[in-house]
């Protein structure tokens, strides 16, 4: 065993979070940590880490086991650089002595193997998108144990990271990065396609079961099976106990006389059913809780169009954003966007929204205009100061919901929150907390159109399953702005898909056709950013005459490979529309015919570009 924590426990004031949990970490496993917000699953990782004490309990560990943990939040000096910070981190591995040299030598190496260019390494923090973040965030921890931890420990490692963002960090868990990889993995995550793909074992933290937690080895799938049937299990032994109790008390009512005479080994029995009764009870009233009352609010307003947008562009200086975009917003539809960290998601929002104008195209909105309650991706309109009371219920200790009244109390407690947090400030609550309550405001405003920015983030899966739900039966437009795939691939009934090179998007009908679209986009990104490295080269630099040249046939096949992925693109475009096409929808045998096209083109626009990347790298040496 790498590291093994026995009966772990800690509180907070008068509030246990766990107690008595057990977890031992063996080489190779990769242990997603899960349960709701707010038990202590970050406490427990920085325990792990050996950087917060338990209240009792022990962890131990060899001496030479190297355990490396990465924050939910990246602090870093907004105006430091990548190999400033990663150099820094690197002065803290043993291996490099404290020489400063050395160790901006290994930054620099790991840098470059988690794909930072050079353009990269010395640009300001300030201007990295949070997914670049995260990426340095993980190198900093790598160098610290020469990129090969014994344990990483990650919490909630794809908040803020774009679906490529996730990919790449999945392929890094499960197959390193060139030599650079972990013996074990313990993470934080509630994006539950995440935790499909890479977990070899689940453990949810949950009072629900009993020392307060539940280890499953396998994958995801295996976990929800064997929690289903725990959790039926606890309920038939409630059942049970509750029976034997209640011959108990028929045994116990049989008078005074009656009691004295009876064994004391007989009465002892029935104290231990009534306190197990008690504790279970308690645990299937915990696992029948399930998420917060989450249930937004409609105007009832009953219009067909709500908003239509018509070849709408956007651009920011010389680069398009969109261009030449269709989207109408409906009663009962549910948008999904999705695209890579800066692709135009939000700005798209903004012009659906009326917020800004499209540089082209028009955009008519339903007379009187619709009402839209947005949940922003940084939920920063209420300032950290604000006491939970006043940012759930602005109006006072009353809360208006449809056509009930309610107390605040009553109110906060449907989104799971304890009386004594009410009047707490915002900055005490924990990032999910902080989510529920900007929801508990939001479901106070009726709406016609619901715009959640990234709603996802912070979130525990319990309150996931909710807002999936509430948002399936908000009657409704919803537009959805998630890298969670699971969430899409349950709530979404199409997606736009942005990032096409000039501004290029894709109006899909599933998950499937909207990654295969994302892939196509940053495979051509990548080739631009190649392209304009290699023209950048052939400028600046003398000709290298060690290079391999290309045979004469090779050359003209490089020739024209370009125009012909510019061929490929277009017919994937075209298979997408057709599959987009309600007539094609509506007929199984057309259906299953646009779907074979769009996969063989992609397939053959896939098979071009990496022949293009093989011709180009044996013409450059």
């Amino acid at each position: 065993m790498l590291l093994t924590a026995t009966d772990l426990s800690r509180s907070h004031a008068s509030r246990t979070l766990f107690t008595g949990v057990s977890l031992h970490i063996a080489d190779g496993e990769r242990i997603a940590l899960i349960g709701p917000n707010g038990g202590g699953k970050s406490t427990i990782l920085r325990m792990l880490a050996g950087l917060e004490e338990s209240d009792s309990g022990r962890i131990t560990a060899a001496r030479s086991t190297r355990r490396v943990h990465v924050p939910q939040q990246d602090l870093f000096p907004l105006d430091s650089t990548p190999r400033a910070c990663t150099t820094a981190a690197a002065l803290r591995s043993a291996s490099v002595h404290g020489d400063v040299h050395e160790a901006e030598t290994l930054a620099t190496l790991v840098l470059a193997k988690l794909g930072f260019s050079d353009a990269f390494l010395d640009l300001p923090i300030e201007r990295l998108s949070g997914g670049w973040r995260k990426r340095l965030s993980i190198a900093c921890g790598l160098v610290r144990a020469d990129g090969t931890p014994d344990v990483l420990l990650l919490d909630e490692p794809t908040n803020h990271l774009d679906i490529s963002g996730i990919e790449w960090l999945e392929s890094l868990l499960l197959r390193g990065v060139g030599d650079l990889h972990a013996g074990a993995c313990v993470f934080i995550s509630h994006d539950r396609a995440f935790i499909a793909a890479v977990a070899t074992r689940v453990v949810e933290l949950n009072t629900a079961f009993p020392n307060g937690f539940l280890s499953v080895d396998g994958d995801y799938d295996e976990f929800l099976r064997r929690r289903g049937e725990t959790l039926d299990a606890q309920a038939r032994a409630q059942s049970v106990l509750a029976n034997e109790v209640r011959r108990d008390d028929v045994f116990l009512v049989r008078g005074a006389a009656g009691r004295r005479s009876k064994s004391k080994s007989r009465l002892d029995e029935c104290d231990t059913r009534r306190d197990e009764l008690s504790a279970i009870t308690d645990r299937n009233a915990s696992a029948t809780a399930g998420g917060p009352g989450v249930d937004f609010s409609s105007s009832g307003r009953r219009t067909r169009r709500l908003v239509t947008a018509t070849g709408i562009s956007k651009a920011y200086g010389a680069r398009t954003l969109f261009r030449d975009l269709d989207v109408e917003l409906a009663p009962g539809l549910r948008l999904g966007l999705l695209g890579a960290n800066g692709a135009g998601k939000t700005t798209l929002i903004r012009v659906l929204c009326g917020e800004l104008a499209p540089d082209a195209g028009t955009i008519r909105q339903a007379d009187p205009p619709p009402r839209v309650v947005t949940l922003r991706q940084n939920r920063q309109e209420m300032p950290p100061s604000t006491t939970l009371a006043d940012a759930i219920s602005p109006g006072g200790e009353v809360v208006h919901f449809r056509d009930r009244t309610m107390h605040i109390k009553a109110w906060s407690r449907l989104f799971l929150f304890r009386d004594e947090q009410l009047r707490q400030p915002l900055s005490t609550l924990s990032g999910g907390e902080h989510a529920r309550a900007y929801m508990a405001r939001m479901m106070l405003e009726p709406a016609d159109v619901l715009v959640l920015d990234e709603p996802t983030n912070d979130l525990d899966i319990p309150t996931l399953e909710v807002l999936e739900e509430s948002i399936e039966s908000f009657p409704g437009a919803v537009v959805l702005v998630t890298h969670d795939r699971a969430m899409l691939a349950r709530v979404a009934t199409s997606i736009v898909v942005l990032g096409g090179p000039g501004g290029e998007t894709s109006s899909v009908a599933d998950l499937k056709q909207a990654l295969a679209a994302l892939g196509r986009y940053e495979r051509a990104a990548d080739a631009a950013v190649i392209a304009g490295a290699a023209a950048a080269a052939e400028q600046g630099a003398p000709k290298r005459s060690g290079g391999r040249k290309l045979g004469f046939n090779e050359q003209r096949e490089l020739d024209g490979i370009e125009a012909a992925i510019v061929a490929a693109q277009g017919l994937v475009a075209t298979a997408e529309r057709r599959l987009a096409d309600p007539k094609v929808m509506g007929d199984r045998a057309a259906l299953a015919k646009a779907c074979v096209a769009l996969e063989e083109a992609q397939a053959r626009e896939h098979t071009l570009f990496e022949r293009w990347q093989e011709l180009e790298a044996k013409k450059n040496g």
